[in-house]
């Protein structure tokens, strides 16, 4: 694979030569501003060989670096080692930006021009891009040249997977009903339409689904919405009949995906909504309008909140999802005390429990599976080549979620496998501690996540830990398993948490080359209390699972914090217990026991 790395370099370089740019930035996004790709816009992973779902490679004539985040600093250095790829550290003191390192590295090149493929870097991306650029010696961005349809010969297709209907009485909210609340709000910004990229935003509001990105149900396209049309730009091949019925029964015309360019060339009102974060910069160059309203689309805070049937559709999707896993737990220990189980093996099996429930539609994303120093590595996924035996000892952090059509699952447990050290033990009990202190809060209507990430890194703090990635992120119903605009993390994100928003609760640590752990569950803000202060949110937890107890050091934790974990476990075993047989159910009787 390095080889294969350093041929496509080459033809790059033989192509920025031609083209007389000095650099070229790969980043991992697609025309729909995707934090997940369909393989077609997975260039970044193609010129560099790192698979992360976040991160940018740039190129030279004669250097290359990649920057990501904490949740792939190891298996970036990993995956890049023996190709001439500089890992760079995001938020590490010391790393310098994109532009800062393209500023020496040009300092004396012939060509002080920067190429970016504009149609998957959103506005606002090239314009800080633009402007970052410029401060470092007037270097410039070129936005029109996609390099990849040069040298990436077997590049793979758009796909083309059919679109399915998103039932009434799982989406809870019609179609005309969506439009006529966006339409409104569009009003009250003085927006006459709007062009939507983001795919989930299309797949919610039309309620349809898809299969085009990996564990994503959703489906490549663009909605432009006006004041009295909407149309739905999209590959013709993968309307259904079905699909056509219902898109005309809606008043949805369609049109090639292609051709959105061009219909934004010819917008027929005053004005229309281009969000600079989500619309890609080759896009928004295209609008021809008497003036662009540049401001947040509306849709996002819209689906946040999920509606009565939304809820139910979750909830529902807690429980065969908990079954599954009661399923594999009971499973797991003897399986790996008789031998012969790997990190793949154990995730395939709890794939194989979760696809014999109702209504699966698949992962919701890759299963990570880390076994001892392997769960250090946040977002690890295991290959042939890193799959670690599992041994009677030590702990295996097991991070995974599915799709089923009521709704998404998202859940991490770090179990036990045999004999710990004080150390494990010590960690295991700060990280869960931290994760029912989250869970307890009762807090103000509208504060933001970050005001709440505190809360669950305090236990962590006080012992000296911490860890970089987010404490909390927004669960699609049956859409991405990653959704906004809210989140619960270190920094600013001023979002206001209201009632009907889903958000994990997920903190960990990582210490490299010993273990992880990591503690995660789905929840659903809900009313708490109006007092003379104002309105109170809770949390009620989704997730159904057992929490392993034997790894606990009962002594840290206080009496509320236990009371929390006797009651969620009493609560897994009621709601999951019917459904399971009488093996299954002795085994959660003894897995729930109270501390």
């Amino acid at each position: 694979m390095k080889q294969e790395i350093a041929k496509r370099l080459e033809l790059l370089r033989e192509e920025l030569r031609r083209e007389h740019l000095g650099a070229y930035i790969f980043n991992t996004s697609d025309p729909h501003n995707s934090e997940y790709t369909a393989d077609h816009w997975k260039g970044r992973e193609w010129i560099s060989g790192f698979n992360g779902s976040a991160g940018t490679a740039v190129v030279t004539l004669n250097n290359a670096a990649l920057w990501t985040d904490s949740r792939y600093f190891i298996a970036a250095e990993q995956q890049l080692k023996g190709t001439e790829y500089q890992l760079m550290k995001l938020k590490i003191e010391g790393t310098p930006t994109i532009a800062e390192w393209l500023g020496k590295e040009l300092a004396d090149a012939d060509s002080k021009e920067v190429g970016a493929d504009g149609s998957t870097h959103t506005v606002s991306d090239i314009s800080d891009l633009k402007d970052e650029l410029r401060q470092q010696g007037g270097l410039t961005l070129r936005t029109n040249f996609d390099v990849l349809q040069r040298i990436w010969k077997d590049r793979p297709s758009i796909p083309f997977d059919a679109i399915m209907l998103q039932p009434y009485n799982l989406a809870g909210e019609t179609t005309p009903q969506k439009l006529t609340r966006i339409r409104k709000t569009l009003r009250e910004m003085h927006a006459d339409g709007m062009l939507m990229s983001q795919l989930d935003d299309i797949a919610w509001t039309l309620n349809l689904r898809g299969s085009d990105v990996h564990c994503c149900p959703v489906f490549i396209s663009h909605l432009l919405i006006g004041s009295q049309q909407a149309t739905l730009f999209v590959d013709e091949c993968k309307l259904t009949q079905e699909v056509r019925s219902y898109l005309a029964e809606q008043q949805i015309t369609t049109r090639p995906y292609k051709a959105v360019g061009e219909t934004l060339q010819k917008w027929g009102e005053w004005n229309i909504l281009i969000n600079p974060n989500e619309v890609s910069e080759a896009l928004a160059r295209q609008v021809k309008a008497h003036e662009i309203i540049r401001k947040p689309s509306p849709v996002p805070a819209m689906k946040a909140i999920k509606n009565e049937a939304e809820q139910q559709g979750i909830r529902n999707a807690m429980v065969k999802d908990g079954i599954a896993l009661v399923k594999w737990l009971r499973w797991l220990k003897p399986a790996v005390e008789a031998g012969g189980q790997t990190e793949i093996t154990i995730s395939d099996k709890l794939e194989q429990l979760r696809s014999e429930q109702p209504l699966y539609r698949g992962l919701s994303f890759d299963t990570i599976a880390g076994y001892e120093e392997h769960g250090a590595i946040v977002h690890y996924e295991a290959t042939p080549e890193t799959d670690k035996v599992l041994e009677p000892r030590g702990l295996l952090l097991v991070d995974s979620g599915a799709q089923y059509q009521d709704g998404t699952t998202d859940i991490t447990r770090t179990i036990a496998l045999g004999p710990l050290t004080d150390e494990q033990r010590k960690v295991y009990t700060l990280v869960l501690k931290g994760h029912i202190d989250l869970q307890m809060l009762h807090f103000p209507d509208g504060a933001s996540g970050t005001q709440l990430d505190a809360i669950a890194r305090q236990p962590l703090w006080q012992a000296g830990l911490n860890y970089l990635h987010g404490t909390g992120h927004g669960v699609g119903a049956y859409l991405n398993v990653h959704e906004g605009p809210h989140q619960i993390r270190m920094e600013w994100k001023p979002t206001p948490l209201r009632k009907g928003m889903t958000v994990t609760d997920e903190p960990g640590i990582y210490l490299e080359g010993r273990f992880g752990v990591r503690t995660e569950n789905v929840l659903l803000i809900q009313d708490a209390e109006e007092t003379e202060c104002g309105r109170f949110l809770r949390f009620e937890t989704l997730t159904l699972c057992p929490i392993d107890t034997t790894p606990i050091l009962s002594e840290l934790l206080n009496k509320e914090e236990i009371d929390w974990l006797n009651t969620y476990h009493a609560e897994v075993y009621n709601k999951l217990a019917p459904h399971l047989n009488d093996e299954e159910r002795v085994w959660l009787q003894e897995a729930t026991r109270p501390l």
